[in-house]
Parts: C-alpha cells; structure tokens; sequence
C-alpha cells in the first residue's frame, strides 16, 4: 500500500513537470542536460522531465541611475547623474547562438555593472575636452554621444540600450557659489549698463527739446523784431507823407515812443521813474537826437 502512494506521488511529480508557463514580455531559454536547446516563449509549453531545464528572461525595459565624476577642461570636478532605459535584443529570438536572448543570459553575469563602466569610460573622454559652460550648454549632445558608444558595445552583449540621459550635473559647493556671485555680478552690471542709458538718453531728450524751444523762442523774438521795424518804418513813411519836415518827422516819432514807454510802465502798477525837472530840457533833448540824425558821419553818408 505504501509503494502504491509512493508511486502515484512519483507519477504526480513527473505529470506536473512536464508542463510550464512563460509569462507575457519573458521568454524561456530551455537547457537539455546543461546545454543549450532553444527559446520558448509566452504560454503553455511542456518539457522532458529530469532532462530540460527551463531560465526565465525578462523582456521588459529596465531603469538604471547611476552617478560619475569627471573634472572638465578647466579643472572643475564634477558630479553627473546619468539614467539609462535598455532591454533584451528580440531580434533573431530563434536564432539559436545569434539572438540577443541567448547571448545576454550566456556572455554577461552583470549588465549594468558592464554598462557603467562603458558609461564611465565614454564620460571621461568626453568631459575633460569641455570647459564647465559648455558641458551645461552640451548636455544633450554629450548624452547622444555616449549613447551612440555604449549602445554599440552593450548590443554584442545582446542588450539594446534605449536612452541615454544627464539627468543632473552637480557642482562643488565653493564652485558653485563662485558662479553666483558671478551671475549676480554680471546682472548688477547690466543693470547699471541700463540706468546709464537710460539717464543719457532723458539728458539728450531734454537737451534736444530745450534747444527746439530755445530755437523757437529766437524765431519768435526775431519775427516780433521784424515786426516791430516794419511798423516803425511805415510810421515814419506816413508822418513823412505829411507836410512835416523829416527831422520834425523824427522828432515826433521818438517822442511818440517815449510817450508809448511811459504808459508801459504806467500799466504795470506801482513803480518810481525818474522824469527832467525841467521839460525844456526834453525838448533839448529831442533837439539833441534831431541834430544827431542830421549831422554827416566821417564817410560823408547822414
């Protein structure tokens, strides 16, 4: 009875390992006393037992971070945190020794650590040929290019890296606030720049402005001028069309001007003015001005 259960138990276990699943996004790679004998994938399948072994093999991406330091052309020592998206080759899956499958579980023991040293290695010949300013401003440009390296070395290990990504670049902390008192002293410069033109350009605007107006009131002084010499001189033409004399004439001008002046500072109010005590001294006065008009000067002319 006892070798009866023994030999159904034994049956049981043989039934039953005979059959297997591969999950969806793995594969199998199935080894027939300890050699390699073919790749299964997703589903039912069903082995000899005691004789296949089957390995699991995920297909799905993997993510990796990683950290390296590299000093630049201007000997800055930095810190980059890399990220790196990759998955077996399905390419050629029944390719036998060709596919990616078989030799990403038969050549590697440890791809990411294979990986990262490519990345550190493909990193260090690109930095240290960049000043600090151009490994900010290249950083897509070195991730393509690394990525181009170490995508080609990692697909002979049957991997095919997806991306590769500078995620973060890390300065020393004494470097790091050197570059903002840089920036913010470039900013206060550019600042200063701006309030300077700006000063100069209101000092112009007003100056330009000043002397437009100034331009302006010299044209206005200059027509009223015009103006006024205009009207003396028809005044005089008309008191010369009468039947007066031209020294009478003259006379009778400026004593109509000074006649004009004394209301001028009659209308303004309050205020003292020196007049002759004695008004026949004005008329000498006038007599003074006439003979002055009439008496010939040096070339000969009145």
């Amino acid at each position: 009875m006892i070798l009866l259960i023994v030999l159904a138990v034994v049956v049981a276990a043989t039934v039953l390992s005979t059959g297997y699943v591969v999950r969806q996004q793995h594969v199998a790679i199935i080894e027939r006393l300890g050699r390699f004998a073919g790749i299964a994938g997703p589903g039912f399948h069903v082995k000899v037992p005691f004789v296949d072994m089957t390995h699991d093999v995920d297909l799905m991406t993997e993510d990796e971070h990683m950290t390296f330091d590299a000093k630049t052309s201007d000997n800055v020592t930095i810190e980059l945190d890399v990220s790196i998206q990759y998955h077996v080759d399905q390419t050629n899956i029944h390719g036998g020794e060709e596919s990616g499958i078989w030799k990403s579980f038969y050549t590697l023991t440890d791809p990411v650590a294979q990986m990262k040293d490519y990345l550190a290695d493909a990193l260090r010949s690109q930095i240290p040929n960049r000043t600090l300013d151009e490994v900010f401003s290249e950083k897509d440009a070195i991730a393509t290019s690394i990525d181009e390296v170490v995508a080609k070395k990692m697909l002979d290990y049957g991997y095919v890296l997806v991306t590769t990504l500078i995620t973060s670049i890390r300065l020393p902390k004494e470097v790091q606030e050197s570059m903002n008192r840089i920036v913010a002293s470039k900013n206060n410069l550019a600042s200063a720049q701006n309030d300077a033109n700006a000063a100069r350009a209101k000092t112009v605007i007003a100056a330009q402005a000043k002397a437009e107006a100034m331009a302006a009131e010299g044209k206005g002084i200059a027509d009223q001028r015009i103006a006024i010499a205009r009207g003396i001189k028809e005044s005089i033409d008309t008191i010369k069309g009468s039947e007066l004399s031209s020294a009478e004439a003259n006379r009778l001008f400026e004593y109509t001007q000074w006649v004009s002046m004394m209301e001028a500072f009659a209308a303004k109010g309050s205020s003292s003015v020196v007049l002759p005590g004695d008004f026949a001294a004005s008329a000498d006065f006038y007599k003074q001005q006439v003979a002055a008009h009439v008496t010939p000067n040096p070339q000969g002319g009145e």
